[in-house]
């Protein structure tokens, strides 16, 4: 069984991904900023028989990002799976969007990737074996208006990850990126700047009738999924390193290589949805 910690789980991907692994009998370290909610799941686990650390952290603040990996390997005796899955988004036009913001949404969603991963890969590097998974998204791999702080951070995960990649090539550390697309948890409903989920649920009502309209395609757009049903794919590729990034959702793959091919044609198949996040954000200014 491995030892496994988990940023970011007080709720939503990591509070069920936190389950899922200590069920299955690993032992658990989670922490987060919010300490009730991590107590909560702690003990969630503990009455089911499982084996958890909480720690309150911040992890876009490197001193306790130390501290936590070096509490896990002290209470554990080693650290196997690191999962940095802290993170937060925002919703701002680039015009609206802060320094603060811009600082706050970097510090949580990818300085932190080095503050927790450092400290994580000289203990694995000492005892020759570990894995680092990385939880992306979707918006690593294409734009969406409006969050475009939160979607520049998560490519730059992307390139965290593969260069973490190139840096461990041949040895038995591996480096994995996941891709979520869309996940019910609150995550959409605590964005800096205001609750972006609002503005893509106005975005796409808006958009049926600007595509009727305008003879334009709705959206190609994914099926939510549960946290926990995203939490145990997931933890699946934690346990057996995957040799490709993972994404949780169907098609999103198959979007992320069209973005790529064509960045236009795939622009042209979203016009509708951003059209209307565009109207949407405009009535709300």
């Amino acid at each position: 069984m491995s030892i496994i910690l988990i940023t970011g789980a007080s709720s939503g991907i990591g509070a069920e991904l936190a389950k899922i692994a200590a069920q299955a009998g690993h032992s658990i370290a989670i922490c987060a900023r919010r300490l009730d909610k991590l107590q909560a799941i702690q003990q969630e686990i503990v009455n089911a028989g499982g084996t958890c650390l909480a720690m309150q952290v911040d992890v876009s603040k490197p001193d306790q990002a130390k501290a936590c990996v070096e509490q896990t390997i002290t209470h554990f005796g080693g650290l196997d799976i690191l999962v940095n899955n802290a993170g937060r988004g925002n919703l701002a036009s680039v015009e609206d969007t802060t320094p603060e913001q811009l600082q706050s949404i970097f510090g949580v969603n990818v300085f932190s990737l080095w503050y927790m991963t450092a400290p994580a890969l000289k203990h694995m590097k000492e005892k020759g074996s570990g894995h680092i998974i990385n939880i992306a998204s979707v918006a690593g791999t294409m734009g969406f208006p409006f969050n475009s702080a939160y979607v520049s951070a998560k490519h730059a995960v992307m390139g965290f990850t593969a260069s973490l990649r190139a840096e461990l090539a041949g040895s038995h550390i591996h480096a994995t990126a996941v891709c979520p697309d869309g996940v019910i948890t609150e995550w959409a409903a605590v964005t800096e700047g205001g609750p972006i989920g609002n503005l893509f649920m106005a975005g796409i009502k808006e958009s049926r009738s600007i595509a009727k309209e305008q003879g334009l395609s709705l959206a190609p757009l994914a099926s939510m999924l549960s946290a926990k049903d995203a939490a145990q794919i997931i933890y699946e590729a934690s346990i057996q390193p995957p040799t490709h990034d993972v994404y949780t959702h169907a098609g999103t793959h198959e979007r992320a290589i069209s973005v790529a091919q064509n960045r236009s044609e795939a622009e042209k198949s979203m016009m509708a949805l951003y059209l209307g996040m565009q109207k949407a954000y405009g009535q709300q200014s």
